[in-house]
């Protein structure tokens, strides 16, 4: 079933938003070829166009998201989730997982990075990127549809404590990109 509330906020966004930001596109062309690949919170697959993979799942919890990403990527599986449900995918399925400007919307973060953890081969790569918050910080907008805020330090933490070998955490144009290995 789809969320409503991120169906209404993707009809805010225009069809046509743009190229992603250059940072963050820089990122995931960084990885690199992957077998598998899984974007985890793909959106409109701005970002999941520029993956290498030679299987490309991209999964979002709204439709109108999907219905967008399916023009960007017509050779990717397209998934719809469940809020807060386990990914429908096998253990160890996937090389690499993308979670782009995501865990900061996930109520259960736990449970979505548990979950990556499953699909993940053991060696494989999961590749964050979300906001860079200030361990000092004004509140955030009362309507931000952001429910976590991450510093290097408690995404670090957060990825150590759920059994992910942080690898690297950088800071760039406003942006946590962290790469860390099952």
């Amino acid at each position: 079933m789809s969320s409503r509330y991120d169906d209404e906020l993707w009809g805010l966004v225009p069809d046509d938003a743009g190229p992603p930001p250059a940072h963050l596109r820089d990122f995931v062309r960084s990885l690199g070829h992957a077998g598998r690949a899984l974007d985890l919170g793909c959106g409109d697959g701005r970002l999941s166009a520029e993956l290498r993979a030679d299987e490309l799942t991209a999964a979002d919890v709204s439709r109108v998201a999907l219905e967008r990403a399916r023009g960007r990527l017509p050779n990717a599986r397209l998934v719809e989730l469940e809020p807060d449900a386990p990914v429908p995918s096998g253990d160890g399925e996937f090389d690499l997982v993308l979670c782009a400007e995501t865990i900061e919307h996930v109520r259960d973060v736990q449970l979505l990075l548990s979950e990556v953890r499953r699909v993940l081969r053991p060696g494989g790569t999961l590749a964050v990127t979300t906001p860079a918050t200030r361990a000092l910080m004004r509140p955030p907008h009362p309507l931000s549809p952001h429910l976590r805020f991450f510093t290097r330090r408690s995404l670090a933490r957060v990825l150590d404590e759920l059994g992910f070998d942080v690898r690297s955490i950088e800071r760039r144009d406003g942006s946590l990109l962290a790469r860390a290995t099952r």
